[in-house]
């Protein structure tokens, strides 16, 4: 798979892994998954399902911020499909959640027992 250092036109199930990771847009997209899948109380909380439409969510976001972008600048846009991204948008918002969820921590019982158990 080729590196890209624009958001792919289409998305893909791993278009993060193809982004350069040096570039902006690699480190921007990348730090929307973790802060979104940290909202939503850890990666490590989240079904499969869910990772997907987190991963779509990040890739959706950009894209629209994309179209909003080039019609600053003045390029033609279709309305029609940036009214049905944003739908789509916050379609899937709803369906993750819109509130923060706290991210399950051990008790600090749990805590010292680990720690004797790994000494």
């Amino acid at each position: 798979m080729g590196r890209y250092n624009v958001l792919p036109d289409e998305f893909t199930p791993r278009f993060l892994d193809a982004l350069d990771g040096r570039t902006v847009v690699a480190k921007t997209l990348r730090a929307r998954l973790s802060e979104i899948m940290a909202d939503l109380g850890g990666e490590d909380q989240l079904s499969y399902a869910q990772r997907s439409l987190v991963r779509r969510a990040v890739w959706l976001e950009s894209w629209i911020e994309t179209q909003e972008a080039a019609a600053a600048e003045g390029e033609q846009v279709d309305i029609g499909r940036q009214v049905q991204a944003l739908n789509s948008l916050v379609g899937l918002w709803r369906t993750l959640g819109l509130e923060r969820r706290q991210k399950n921590a051990p008790t600090l019982q749990e805590y010292l027992r680990s720690k004797e158990q790994s000494a």
